[in-house]
């Protein structure tokens, strides 16, 4: 069993990675956190008591977020849930198709636990 996160280059994916992190420390079982950013992501402030495995995206610089994720979700059949960051958006922007939260939401084989950063 594994929990997996996508984690942006942004506060949402942030507290995304901190709430999945407390996840897995609960359920005592692995992280897999996917680096969606095209940076370094450093994972050695968060709790020692759950082993984070940092998957780089790889391909096009330009490849899908929402498609790494589920390719990822796919090469790894332990993962058990999904842990995403909402950003707040204004009703036009809820009315907008085509983010990667809602590819995410709507097409993940597994539960998904999407999490909001507080206002």
């Amino acid at each position: 069993m594994a929990i997996l996160v996508a984690v942006s280059d942004s506060e949402e994916g942030r507290h995304a990675l901190r709430m999945a992190v407390d996840e897995a420390v609960g359920a005592k079982t692995d992280l897999i956190a996917v680096n969606l950013t095209l940076g370094a992501l450093d994972v050695s402030e968060h709790d020692s008591k759950v082993s984070i495995r940092v998957i780089d995206r790889a391909g096009r610089a330009d490849r899908d977020p929402a498609t790494a994720v589920l390719d990822e979700i796919d090469a790894h059949p332990d993962v058990t849930r999904l842990v995403i960051g909402l950003k707040r958006r204004s009703r036009v922007g809820k009315a907008l198709l085509g983010s990667v939260t809602q590819r995410l939401l709507m097409t993940s084989p597994v539960p998904v636990l999407s999490v909001q950063p507080s206002a």
